[in-house]
């Protein structure tokens, strides 16, 4: 079972092939400098990459607007290099997930050229037309600022075509029963070439009714199930992780009541409010989206992140809260993306500070699920704000201090490698933080390795200790007999704690650091003291080392006691 749901302990690792590393000097990354950087990536533990698009596409939106489902831009490489990626990674134990974009397609893709071409082509209905501009046309745009509409004219059709996104991405008729049959192709194609499952992009709209006449879509959950059902029969423990950022009630429509939908999704209820907690020290609002997002079927999981390679959306904090994370992360205008999110990465935003990084990292591995590594993260890169949009967080993985960051030997790269600045590649780099035994990069290949270890915070169920201190996060888990604690101060003052970890008898009087020499004993009356420094995090386990010999074989009730 426990093989099966490999997702449940994993550390996932998300990358775009052109911003990772060029083998050919063409200045553009591709599949054979990725699967020479397997080594690394395998080094630091990762258990998973999630690879972003890499279809053919004309780019506008860095291959989200894909033209072909079944091939490989030719600046990434050939099919051929792609398998030989996916060999690479078998060899090393590290499965691979790949962004399934179906909620639309590039406007040349050949399904939409033919579209447009006339009303009676066999794609017509693929896609979503209109022969007058719909009165909702200036409502529901995914990017509010840059978008103006969720509708616009074809010269060539004289229709009006529908999309979510941008005017070159219109929207797929995922109604239709060819387009969901086409679907199951697509995944077909790419599970037959290696890949362990998909992150499925915008799922809320994929699965929503679409069309002029629709003024609250409807959410066609019963799609998810299909789409699970052929996942499985074609790979047994093949995942879908879900990009949905709903509401904590809509959840389980998401997973399945029986588990029988989604296996994983991205939890961006505790992903927005954490960072509300690292902006205000108050984890209270931590601590409740973490009590609402708990109710999940057996076999689900959570994907637990801090960035992305989209913005920070803050949308679903409230305007008090939203305004104390921009002030603290992101004051600036330009730092700032579609009236909700922040656009840079978390190093910047926590201006450099390591203390808060690590404790940053540290509650992402030790938040209920499973954590994905954004890929850079783990030596601190920064931003570039002069790229429009998004594309600030997405410049190429700095490697070394040669030039253009050892990515590329072209002249120049797609996106230019950061080179002035603190973030600079001559400061921030693979090759200076390797040979630093306290460097960001190895503190993350350390904590990658612990959090590996203690299957508990994947497996478990949670409890939050109460300290009595609203920037002392304190979380128990249990899972087979055996119980870790996690505590993290979120407060740039100094505090001092004291708690009852909640167990019978003396099985929790004995806490155990696993990160340094700092135990604690309870005092008599079963209490435990702390002293946290600034920023401070602690990694304990219940009771003692030898928690191996005392773990069960099997899920009980009975694993932990509460008093």
């Amino acid at each position: 079972m426990i093989d099966d749901l490999w997702y449940k302990n994993a550390v996932f690792y998300c990358l775009s092939v052109g911003s990772f590393m060029d083998a050919d000097g063409d200045g553009c990354g591709d599949f054979k400098g990725l699967t020479r950087r397997l080594d690394y990536i395998h080094g630091l533990g990762i258990t998973a990459i999630w690879l972003m698009p890499f279809q053919p596409s004309p780019g506008k939106d860095d291959g989200y607007d894909i033209s072909d489902y079944y091939g490989v831009d030719p600046r990434y490489g050939t099919l051929g290099d792609f398998v030989e990626f996916t060999h690479g990674c078998h060899q090393r134990g590290i499965r691979v997930i790949i962004d399934l974009v179906v909620n639309h397609t590039s406007d040349q893709h050949a399904w939409f050229k033919d579209a447009r071409s006339a009303r009676d082509s066999r794609y017509r209905d693929w896609y979503v037309w209109s022969d007058k501009k719909p009165p909702n046309a200036n409502k529901g745009m995914v990017f509010p600022g840059v978008q103006k509409s969720t509708w616009t004219h074809d010269t060539t059709s004289k229709s009006w075509f529908f999309h979510r996104f941008y005017d070159f991405q219109p929207d797929l008729n995922t109604s239709n029963p060819y387009v969901q049959a086409e679907i199951l192709k697509i995944m077909g194609f790419w599970l037959q070439l290696g890949v362990s499952g998909f992150r499925m992009d915008a799922v809320p709209f994929v699965i929503a009714t679409k069309g002029p006449k629709v003024n609250k879509p409807t959410e066609q959950y019963d799609m998810l199930r299909a789409f699970r059902e052929f996942l499985q029969w074609r790979k047994g423990d093949a995942i879908i992780l879900a990009e949905a950022n709903v509401l904590p009630e809509t959840d389980m429509e998401y997973f399945g009541s029986d588990g029988d939908r989604m296996q994983m999704m991205f939890n961006f209820h505790v992903n927005q409010n954490l960072f509300y907690a690292l902006a205000s020290g108050d984890v209270r609002p931590l601590a409740a989206a973490m009590k609402v997002t708990k109710p999940r079927p057996a076999t689900a999981q959570w994907g637990l992140f801090l960035r992305n390679h989209d913005e920070l959306d803050l949308g679903r904090l409230t305007e008090e809260q939203r305004q104390t994370v921009f002030a603290k992360f992101g004051p600036d205008k330009d730092m700032q993306l579609y009236h909700r999110g922040i656009r840079r990465r978390l190093a910047p935003m926590l201006g450099g500070d390591r203390r808060r990084l690590e404790l940053a990292y540290s509650l992402m591995y030790t938040l209920p699920g499973t954590p994905v590594l954004r890929y850079g993260d783990e030596i601190a890169m920064g931003d570039d704000l002069t790229l429009p949009e998004r594309n600030c967080a997405r410049t190429p993985m700095q490697w070394s201090n040669e030039p253009r960051a050892g990515f590329t030997k072209s002249e120049k790269s797609k996106n230019p490698v950061i080179d002035k600045g603190p973030y600079g590649y001559n400061h921030v780099n693979v090759a200076k933080q390797r040979r630093d035994p306290n460097s960001m990069l190895n503190w993350t290949e350390r904590m990658i390795r612990m959090r590996k270890e203690v299957p508990e915070i994947g497996w478990g169920d949670f409890t939050i200790i109460a300290t009595r201190n609203p920037a002392v996060l304190a979380i128990r888990y249990d899972w087979r007999n055996n119980s870790v604690l996690f505590v993290h101060n979120l407060d740039e003052q100094p505090r001092e704690v004291s708690f009852a970890l909640g167990l019978d008898g003396k099985q929790g009087d004995h806490l155990i650091n696993l990160l340094t020499e700092d135990h604690n004993r309870a005092d008599a009356h079963g209490k435990h003291h702390l002293m946290l420094e600034a920023y401070a995090y602690r990694w304990y386990r219940v009771g003692g080392l030898d928690y191996l010999l005392r773990r069960s074989d099997i899920d009980s009730d009975t694993d932990a006691h509460p008093a």
